[in-house]
């Protein structure tokens, strides 16, 4: 249980150990004051005297007791805070390591919401438990531990009149964490549902309004809260009972030990000293023995929430030899490929080819496999069959850093980070100057808006780019292209937020991006493709046909319908309220 938390501390696991330590030390020094207080009563019981001196000395004793409980107590965990930080740290950087190796498609199904609660909430969550659980778990155990050995020593009768409380708290203990495990999994499928449910609602808030849905998502909000209240409450209802068992019992450490004790002096099988010791020492086992209880279910809870954490992660690493581009030229080729999201075929035995230098198009119906198949060139998930080419080589015979190096991806949604639209752009192209830089937002048609803004080109984009509109951000994205000069270019929809206004400046940036590159690109508006090279059709992740934009229209009836209804589209105009055309 330990050894999977700790196999994450690294170096610092010294620290928890030195943390363990300081706290039995801490424990012992809680303990020694009842030694002292044995010490002042034994005598006085035997008809003896004390003189003040002695009295004194051992009230200093306790004093120092305190003070050194207090001083190994708040050292210890100290450490242990900077062990669980540092565990922490390792953990979320081992857990960045395997989404770094799982398809970015994977990635993306498991949803910002879920991403976010596994790497921030849940691991954060193990920080109370890591720093306390294990250090005050341990050392509150091995004190009471050593303490009853002391007790045995002292007079084994006694010892065994103080343990038979021992027994029924274990027992109390170990029910709790058994009918608490039986509970767990539906308290954290709430807490996660929650998590989720929550997020949409904050993130949907915009279509929640306009649409007037406040009582559907307000109702599903309202469920999915009270659904963890409640299993959080059952979970807790099981456990208290078991709780107050073992509190009490704990607490009272010495219920058999005094009357029969007494019975064992008065027979003279024991001594009446050995019973005063005994009894003082049992005094102050109840505290720690309640925080060691408290703490060991604790333990289980981290080891579950690290084995929950992995398998979360746990998915087929993306296929990738790390091999250099070894490739000639800048064709990509898709040769019998099949690809499948879970039980549903998308991509069927797809044939295309990309040639180097040309600009080839994807057509077809929404849902026809046209991003999927744009996704799989830059290798966002492996494929089911067949095999993807990059100038020969196959795209999973080649490192990840290999074939993005040859390739930019720009979508309708790229996404900024909440820093300058300086960085973003140079994002591209880490090493570029800023003379590139401005070059690359110049070409993009960015400074026409960059030049508005407070602090120019070194303005804040916001969170995922929010303080621009949709086509600046997508022309900063197209700026990032520029400047990244990749020899193949994917262009998915990337017009898609640009108005009337500005969709001239649009094109001209696109121009700029894919000038003398290789071109895959996707469009809805077919007028924006019939210069094409080859356009393929799709239909139901089938390739339907290919051709260019006249073959097509003479001979396949899929592009002639799709045609017909992007000339149609185009044709449409907004009718006023008397019926004339606006």
């Amino acid at each position: 249980m330990i050894k999977s938390i700790l196999k994450y501390a690294g170096k610092y696991k010294i620290l928890t150990v030195a943390a363990t330590a300081m706290v039995a030390v801490a424990v012992a020094a809680q303990i020694l004051p009842y030694i002292f207080a044995y010490q002042i009563i034994s005598p006085l019981i035997a008809g003896e005297s004390i003189t003040w001196q002695f009295a004194v000395e051992r009230v200093v004793g306790v004093a120092v007791c305190l003070a050194l409980n207090f001083a190994f107590y708040l050292g210890g965990l100290s450490l242990s805070h900077i062990a669980a930080f540092n565990t922490l740290y390792n953990l979320r950087v081992s857990l960045q390591g395997k989404t770094e190796k799982l398809p970015l498609g994977v990635v993306q199904e498991k949803g910002t919401g879920n991403l976010k609660k596994l790497l921030v909430d849940d691991v954060e969550s193990m920080e109370l438990l890591l720093a306390h659980a294990i250090p005050e778990g341990i050392g509150n155990l091995l004190i009471p531990l050593g303490v009853f050995i002391a007790m045995f020593a002292i007079d084994w009768k006694l010892a065994l009149l103080t343990l038979i409380m021992l027994p029924l708290g274990v027992w109390a203990v170990m029910m709790m964490t058994r009918s608490g495990f039986k509970k767990m999994d539906s308290y954290y499928r709430s807490a996660q549902v929650m998590n989720n449910t929550i997020i949409e609602y904050v993130n949907g808030m915009e279509v929640v309004k306009v649409f007037n849905k406040d009582g559907d998502s307000y109702k599903r909000y309202k469920k999915d809260v009270a659904a963890y209240r409640d299993f959080t409450l059952e979970w807790y209802r099981v456990c208290w009972p078991w709780m107050a068992v073992y509190a009490g019992v704990f607490a009272t450490c010495s219920l058999f030990t005094l009357p029969f004790g007494g019975m064992l002096v008065v027979n003279g099988l024991s001594e009446l000293a050995d019973l005063v010791l005994v009894l003082c020492l049992s005094f102050g086992l109840g505290g720690p023995l309640m925080k060691a209880m408290r703490f060991v279910p604790s333990l289980a809870q981290v080891d579950r929430k690290v084995k929950e954490l992995e398998k979360t992660l746990d998915a087929p690493p993306l296929k990738s030899n790390g091999n250099a581009f070894t490739g000639s030229g800048n064709t990509a080729a898709f040769e019998n490929v099949t690809f499948a999201y879970g039980d549903k075929d998308v991509i069927k035995n797809a044939e295309l080819v990309v040639q180097e230098g040309k600009k080839t198009a994807l057509v077809g119906e929404s849902g026809s496999g046209k991003s999927t198949l744009a996704k799989l060139l830059v290798h966002y998930y492996d494929i089911g069959g067949g095999r993807i080419t990059l100038g020969g080589q196959d795209i999973a015979d080649m490192s990840l850093e290999a074939l993005n190096s040859r390739i930019s991806f720009v979508s309708q949604d790229n996404f900024l980070f909440n820093t300058s639209i300086y960085e973003n752009i140079k994002a591209g192209k880490p090493e570029a100057t800023e003379s590139e830089v401005l070059a690359a937002a110049q070409k993009a048609q960015c400074m026409e808006f960059i030049e508005r803004l407070p602090n120019g080109i070194h303005t804040l984009a916001g969170d995922c780019g929010n303080a621009l509109s949709g086509g600046e951000r997508q022309r900063v994205s197209l700026a990032r292209a520029i400047l990244k000069d990749a020899p193949v270019v994917i262009l998915d929809e990337a017009t898609a937020f640009a108005d009337p206004e500005n969709e001239e400046k649009m094109e001209r940036a696109i121009a700029e991006v894919v000038r003398g590159k290789t071109l895959l690109v996707i469009a809805h508006r077919l007028a924006s493709i019939q210069n094409a090279d080859r356009i393929y059709v799709l239909d139901n992740g089938r390739v339907a046909g290919s051709g260019t934009h006249a073959e097509l229209l003479q001979n396949n009836g899929i592009y002639r319908r799709l045609w017909q209804i992007s000339e149609d589209s185009a044709a449409w105009n907004v009718v006023g309220e008397r019926g004339g055309e606006r």
